[in-house]
């Protein structure tokens, strides 16, 4: 079998219909910016060499192509002029002889699979070009495969070119083309623009070929889904949601327990050990690792998250953190960057954590709030704790020891110690350190005003049960003073 010598993949459009600042192969399916699927599907097969056509927001598009894909040669096309002329520039300098392989940017679904059988099929018939077919639901906007009676393929016509009996064919042209360099090379010099839209195209050169006697193949698709091209949001999101349904599917092929794949959502770059429970609604990305045995859900979502085994993560949302083996985290828990929870670890409900570490067995049960900590193990931080870390201008780091009891509603003032065995009072304001085994109480000590309701609030429901309770209003006495 030959080898694919020359890749390039079309990706100059304008994309207006999507209508944003994002240019159109810039968005996301699955994690990864359309144009990543495509040249990741293309580059499976091997070619010498790989070269992406950009145009439209050329400097947003280029930057990516060089910092994904450093090895990929760009090439600009400052006017669009169509397909051809596209595919003009991307042969200036390109080798002359060997086979091409030609693929539009908007096609996230093509798989590396179907792009090695059509370049089997292609170079075992020995033909000079080939077109990837695929018959489809609703054909509007595609170009169409015009047959002969015999079956061969005769032209491609553009939907603004086609004549009603040619819309109502359902084979369309998929923009994925296989040429022999050589026989490209003099086709396009041949490109005419006598068409509605004045452009160079592509699919004209398929006549071309046929004229000069070359060999020219249409080949079907067996899965119309992969050729499907986004031009609008509308089929952003229908890819989005086939691309979904695959990867659900792989990983529960390989042992993952999916409750509901229509609603959860796993980024390619995910990456997800056996025997994994993943509930509804749930949202995992970016290069987020997780351990077998683990519980992931309802309603939670994790981006770039390692999880260790046998840990589960309950509505919750976590980013840039690690998760420890058995821990705990959940329901409606908030780990932000940099939070590192051990084995054996909670975090209850309504608790955030920020830039901490949480040692082994520690909890933080609920209604709290951590920020550049360091917690001990065996420590327990009480409810409605804050770990005061911002001064207005700068952040300072709260280290709490081993097995440490934080009373609730507690406010830890950075830079602070407490160190290993200490307590807090509960409603205390710790500003300084509080030693190994000590108890640290910062509150006033309470004062009881008698008979306040009463002279404060007449007539009031609190007076009338005050009175029914036995209050009574005389001089003005605090209880607890000498």
């Amino acid at each position: 079998m030959k080898q694919l010598d020359l890749a390039i993949v079309l990706a100059a459009g304008e994309g207006t219909r999507m209508k944003s600042a994002t240019p159109k192969v810039l968005h996301k399916i699955a994690g990864l910016p359309i144009l990543d699927h495509v040249i990741q599907a293309a580059a499976r097969l091997g070619a010498k060499e790989l070269r992406i056509v950009v145009g439209a927001a050329r400097e947003q598009v280029e930057s990516h192509v060089h910092q994904a894909f450093p090895d990929a040669h760009i090439v600009i096309q400052e006017e669009r002029n169509g397909t051809g002329h596209a595919t003009q520039l991307a042969l200036e300098g390109a080798p002359l002889v060997g086979s091409l392989l030609i693929l539009a940017g908007d096609t996230p679904l093509l798989t590396a699979v179907t792009l090695q059988e059509f370049f089997d099929l292609h170079d075992s018939l020995g033909a000079d070009a080939s077109v990837l077919t695929s018959v489809v639901p609703d054909p509007f906007g595609y170009g169409r495969i015009v047959r002969s009676e015999d079956g061969d393929l005769e032209k491609i016509v553009e939907e603004r070119d086609a004549d009603p009996f040619e819309k109502e064919i359902d084979e369309i042209n998929t923009g994925v083309y296989l040429f022999d360099i050589a026989a490209l090379r003099l086709a396009v010099a041949g490109l005419k623009t006598g068409n509605s839209q004045g452009e160079l195209y592509l699919t004209d050169v398929i006549g071309l070929l046929k004229a000069a006697g070359q060999s020219v193949m249409a080949i079907r698709s067996n899965d119309y889904t992969e050729t499907l091209g986004i031009n609008d949001r509308s089929q952003l999101a229908e890819c989005a949601a086939i691309m979904r349904d695959r990867i659900n599917d792989s990983h529960m092929k390989s042992g993952v327990s999916i409750t509901d794949p229509t609603t959860t959502w796993i980024d390619l770059t995910v990456e997800i050990a056996n025997d994994v429970t993943i509930y509804p609604g749930s949202s995992l990305m970016g290069n987020t690792k997780i351990s077998t045995g683990a519980i992931i859900g309802p309603r939670t979502t994790l981006d770039n998250v390692v999880v260790g085994p046998s840990a589960s993560v309950l509505e919750s949302w976590a980013a840039e953190s690690e998760i420890g083996a058995f821990a705990k985290v959940g329901p409606f828990s908030f780990l932000r960057p940099g939070t590192v929870l051990a084995e054996n670890t909670k975090v209850g409900a309504y608790v955030e954590i920020k830039n901490s570490s949480v040692g082994a067995g520690s909890k933080v049960p609920h209604l709290s709030y951590v920020g550049d900590a360091t917690i001990g193990t065996g420590t327990n931080i009480g409810a409605a704790t804050i770990f005061v870390n911002f001064d207005g201008e700068a952040k300072h780091k709260t280290t709490i020891g081993n097995d440490v009891r934080i009373g609730s509603d507690t406010m830890l003032v950075a830079p602070v110690t407490v160190a290993d065995g200490a307590y807090t009072a509960a409603g205390s304001v710790i500003t300084e350190n509080v030693p190994a085994g000590s108890i640290g109480v910062a509150r006033a000590k309470q004062r009881n005003v008698l008979g306040w309701v009463l002279r404060k609030r007449p007539g009031s429901k609190s007076a009338e049960s005050a009175k029914k309770a036995g209050a009574v209003n005389g001089p003005t006495k605090v209880q607890g003073e000498a």
